[in-house]
């Protein structure tokens, strides 16, 4: 009898040791599975739930009572520096006063083609003589590029009729970035020689 006493004991231990596994399994099951109806356990609530204000929310720590502010007054965006308006800076002033800072080198004329033909050739053709496409539809052709006018002029007087267009050229502020516009004024200058 004693002996099948022990027997029970030892099985209702390995009934017990079986039931914590079980136990254990089915709570680690509940960790890992992911139902995104359930929510799950959160080890750091901190990410889930926002310690700092939210940008449209109130807030009482500052006088107008808005998260969001707005930038100080001349504040400048990070790689929106301004430009000189069209007013201020005429095509002849802008020769003496821009400077081209980009050096003449062949990954920067390289470029400087690569935005020619993109922006450029559908006027002014692909060598530059003003014989583009456009031009065999009724638009009357632009001025060469290889004249010795378009050779006299400063790197600045170009960036400004890139930047602010000239008789029918229209702006190319907005679609051109400013560093390409130096390097195609480096490619129009390696393409006359």
């Amino acid at each position: 009898m004693a002996r099948k006493i022990g027997i029970r004991i030892m099985d209702m231990k390995s009934i017990i040791k079986l039931g914590i596994v079980v136990l254990l399994l089915m709570w680690l099951q509940k960790c890992l599975y992911n139902n995104p109806r359930e929510l799950n356990v959160e080890f750091v609530p901190e990410m889930v739930h926002s310690v700092p204000f939210d940008a449209f929310s109130d807030n009482p720590n500052y006088q107008n009572g808005h998260t969001l502010q707005m930038p100080v007054v001349g504040t400048i965006a990070r790689g929106f520096l301004p430009e000189y308006s069209e007013s201020k800076l005429t095509e002849e002033l802008a020769g003496e006063v821009l400077i081209n800072p980009l050096d003449k080198t062949d990954e920067n004329i390289v470029r400087g083609e690569w935005v020619y033909r993109t922006y450029c050739q559908v006027c002014h053709g692909m060598t530059g003589l003003g014989d583009g496409p456009v031009t065999k539809r009724g638009v009357p052709p632009p001025p060469s590029l290889l004249t010795d006018n378009i050779n006299q002029m400063k790197d600045g007087q170009l960036y400004h009729i890139i930047t602010n267009g000239k008789g029918n050229m229209a702006s190319y502020r907005s679609q051109v970035q400013r560093k390409d516009r130096w390097k195609v004024i480096h490619y129009i200058r390696a393409m006359g020689n």
